[in-house]
């Protein structure tokens, strides 16, 4: 853009107070008097914005509907377009408009994350709800809504408790198993071991994040091997090497030829 000119304040010209003026309603009036004017009766370049403050109007209307990402972009993009043709204007004029632009863009990006956060709480994905809540929280019921999700992942924590506890015994259990048959750790020491590393684990997939998640994925894949070695040396005692092979190529093998079949099947 080329260089600004310094903004300038209209006159009434009956009595000569400030006039407000409102540029996409093409009025303006007297702050002092009251007298109205017409946009163009004061300013004869105007007409020059016209497309600019059609898009700006429109824009507008559209964020003043409800809230909605693909309708925020669209407004968003209504300004974008405004504020490049009124570029073209250094002028007084011009300097305003794009103020009018910047805080359209400025709510058209609240409103969408508003809209993303309300998507997540709709499909109670509370923690993402939370994240897009935080970034626009004195907007709308935002500070509310906040407070709401933190009460319901808390609540879902709750019900998730037993999950946890259960989940995480699986490592420590492996942990201790390999600490008393390869290192001859004594049962007396093993078992605070898988009582802190229990607690540990229990808690880390109460608190839920990433390493909830690693924690998860290892336990499922482990469980299975976990509960075949128990079986095989222990009640049927078998040599805790040959176990330890048979509980991991078991399922390994059972996966494989189901996969195998499926496949066949498929052909078929």
């Amino acid at each position: 853009m080329s260089e600004l000119a310094a903004p300038v304040t209209l006159k009434c010209t009956v009595c000569g107070g400030n006039i407000v003026n409102d540029y996409l309603a093409g009025a303006c009036i007297c702050a002092h008097c009251g007298n109205k004017w017409s946009m163009d009766e004061l300013l004869p370049n105007y007409r020059d914005y016209f497309k600019a403050i059609e898009q700006i109007t429109k824009a507008n209307d559209i964020l003043d509907g409800d809230p909605n990402p693909v309708a925020a972009g669209q407004a968003k993009l209504m300004f974008e377009r405004a504020f490049n043709d009124i570029d073209d204007h250094p002028d007084a004029v011009a300097l305003d408009l794009m103020k009018s632009c910047r805080e359209g863009i400025e709510k058209a990006d609240r409103i969408s994350t508003y809209a993303k956060g309300m998507s997540f709480y709709e499909k109670k994905d509370y923690s993402q709800a939370i994240e897009e809540f935080e970034k626009v929280k004195d907007y709308r019921e935002s500070e509310k809504l906040i407070n709401e999700c933190r009460r319901q992942v808390e609540a879902n924590r709750q019900k998730h408790i037993p999950l946890a506890i259960i989940v995480g015994m699986i490592l420590p259990a492996i942990l201790c198993i390999f600490l008393k048959e390869k290192a001859g750790l004594p049962l007396w020491a093993d078992i605070p071991i898988f009582l802190i590393a229990s607690s540990g684990l229990g808690y880390l997939i109460y608190r839920e994040g990433p390493a909830a998640i690693i924690i998860e994925v290892l336990s499922f894949v482990c469980v299975i091997p976990l509960i075949l070695y128990l079986i095989l040396a222990y009640v049927f005692h078998i040599d805790p090497g040959l176990a330890t092979i048979i509980s991991v190529a078991a399922p390994i093998v059972v996966a494989v030829v189901l996969s195998l079949l499926s496949k066949v099947m498929e052909n078929k």
